[in-house]
C-alpha cells in the first residue's frame, strides 16, 4: 500500500545531552534534553514529554474532527496526559499512557453522547493507536449546571 501521508522532522545535537528538533516550515525549533534522572537539563521538553504530547495533541484534534461531524456543540475540553514508565525485560520503557479528559457539555442532556463521542476519539486517535503500551481514558463529563454548583 502507497503512504498516503508522510512526515518528516530533524534532530539535531546541540551540546552536552541538549539538542533541537525541527520540521520543514515549522517554526520554531524545539530545544530538548534528556530528562535530569539521565543527567539532562531540567526545564526543557524531552523526549518523553514529546511523546505524551503527541498522544494529548491527536486525542484533542481526533475528538474536534468527530464533534464536528457528528455535531456535536460543546464548551471546552481539557486533557491531562501522563505516562507511566517501568522496567520490562530488563529495559525502561512506558507501561502505560493515561488520558484524562474533561469535556464541558453545553446540556446535560448530552451526556451520554459525550462519553461515546470521547469512547470512539480514544479508539480514533492514531498516535496512541499506534504505541506498544496500553492507552487507557479516564473521561470526565461535565454540564454547566455542575460547573456552578462546584
Amino acid at each position: 500500500m502507497e503512504n498516503q501521508l508522510a512526515c518528516r522532522v530533524t534532530a539535531a545535537w546541540e551540546s552536552g545531552r541538549k539538542g533541537t528538533v525541527a520540521a520543514p516550515g515549522i517554526e520554531p525549533k524545539i530545544r530538548f534534553s534528556s530528562p535530569p534522572e539521565f543527567k539532562g537539563d531540567p526545564g526543557f521538553w524531552t523526549p518523553e514529554h514529546f511523546l505524551l504530547a503527541a498522544v494529548a495533541s491527536c486525542f484533542v484534534v481526533t475528538f474536534y474532527a468527530l464533534a464536528d461531524r457528528s455535531r456535536m456543540e460543546f464548551g471546552k475540553l481539557d486533557l491531562s496526559v501522563e505516562g507511566r514508565l517501568g522496567m520490562f525485560e530488563g529495559r525502561l520503557s512506558f507501561r502505560e499512557i493515561i488520558l484524562q479528559p474533561t469535556l464541558t457539555i453545553l446540556q446535560a442532556q448530552d451526556r451520554d453522547r459525550a462519553y461515546a463521542l470521547l469512547e470512539r476519539t480514544e479508539h480514533g486517535c492514531l498516535i496512541a493507536r499506534s504505541l506498544a503500551c496500553p492507552v487507557m481514558m479516564e473521561p470526565l463529563v461535565k454540564s454547566p449546571e455542575e460547573i456552578l454548583a462546584t
